[in-house]
């Protein structure tokens, strides 16, 4: 399984288990031994893993971090554990205390769902205040799985990770201050585009009537772009859609004589498109009838997501979102996606926590 996988398939299961984990005990042993395992490293071999890793303070003897991940007998990485709810405060850490009075180069606060990982960039063998990289295991986006491959037991190098550890910081400051300037865009900000495209002195004035200017233009550039890629994501969805549906212009159960329509097969992938970032899309699955065209969930005629009438003289859908079958007519199957909440609000009906299992309508 490749490590995306199985970061994801963690995420899943502790998703499901967090609100059962009442202690920080409980959270190190079902949330971060198995983030530590995912990562590669053996929870059950103490010179890879050591719980309760002794760093001694100078007088202070026997302080203990939650765990040291191990590489050529010395600690590479300090991991100190708080309970899955608690909020990480890293001034009140013990990482800060610890970091110094090792040879490990990297420290991880987390509570099993939060990670954020510290290093000396600033200052040589002390800790920096703000974690370099930092991310929520339920949340988590691919570049950032893959920036978290590097600290992986096969993948782990020092220098490879010292260069990605200054990046990731430098950027993470850059984008803060982006955002910022964009929020609330200051004088310098302001005065550079001004400048470039005002011909005539830059007062006061005209200085305060740019930074709305500024501010406007950066919101509509973002909203534009953003607009943009999800033309293009539908249109990309819809030309594979019509793709399919030439190539399986009819599908003929031998059986019973029902054909499936290329048009069937085209709104059919239109609502695969529409639910693939909810669901993975081989859970949508067509099953053709004799008076109607079912799209199910799981494969299971007890979970209808909507049902296609095409064999009429108007071409009417089925939706179940209320709890119960309702007829919609559509002119073309492009009309799908203007009801594509109601498609999304019954797979939240399914995969809700004790969601109740529709009905089987009436044929």
């Amino acid at each position: 399984m490749e490590f995306k996988d199985q970061i994801k398939q963690l995420a899943d299961r502790i998703s499901k288990i967090q609100d059962k984990i009442l202690t920080e005990e409980a959270t190190k042993n079902a949330l971060i031994m198995p983030f530590i395992q995912v990562m590669g490293y053996d929870v059950f071999n103490p010179l890879e893993v050591v719980p309760e890793f002794v760093a001694d303070i100078g007088i202070k003897k026997g302080e203990k971090v939650d765990y040291a991940i191990i590489k050529d007998n010395n600690p590479i990485i300090l991991i100190e554990c708080k309970h899955w709810s608690a909020n990480l405060d890293p001034h009140d850490s013990q990482l800060f205390r610890y970091f110094h009075t090792t040879s490990a180069k990297f420290g991880v606060l987390t509570n099993g769902i939060t990670f954020r990982f510290y290093t000396d960039l600033i200052e040589s063998n002390k800790m920096d205040d703000k974690p370099f990289f930092e991310f929520r295991i339920d949340d988590m986006k691919e570049a950032q799985v893959e920036k978290l491959k590097e600290f992986t037991k096969t993948h782990f190098n020092l220098d490879s990770i010292n260069n990605t550890a200054s990046e990731l910081k430098y950027m993470s400051e850059l984008r803060t201050l982006i955002i910022k300037e964009i929020s609330e865009p200051s004088e310098d900000f302001t005065k550079y585009f001004a400048k470039n495209v005002y011909h005539s002195m830059v007062t006061a004035k005209i200085l305060e009537m740019f930074r709305g200017l500024v501010k406007r233009t950066f919101n509509q550039f973002i909203n534009d772009t953003i607009n943009e890629r999800l033309k293009t994501a539908l249109a990309t969805e819809q030309l594979k859609a019509e793709q399919i549906a030439k190539e399986e212009l009819t599908t003929t159960d031998e059986n019973n004589g029902i054909v499936t329509t290329a048009e069937e097969m085209e709104a059919f992938y239109i609502i695969r498109a529409i639910l693939a970032a909810k669901i993975n899309v081989s859970r949508v699955v067509i099953r053709d009838n004799q008076t109607y065209c079912g799209i199910l969930f799981d494969d299971n005629n007890r979970r209808p997501i909507c049902r296609l009438h095409f064999n009429q003289r108007r071409k009417q859908v089925s939706f179940f979102d209320t709890g119960k079958e309702e007829k919609v007519v559509i002119e073309d199957n492009s009309k799908l996606y203007d009801h594509g909440s109601r498609l999304i609000k019954v797979i939240d009906i399914y995969t809700g926590a004790g969601a109740d299992i529709i009905s089987e309508p009436a044929s």
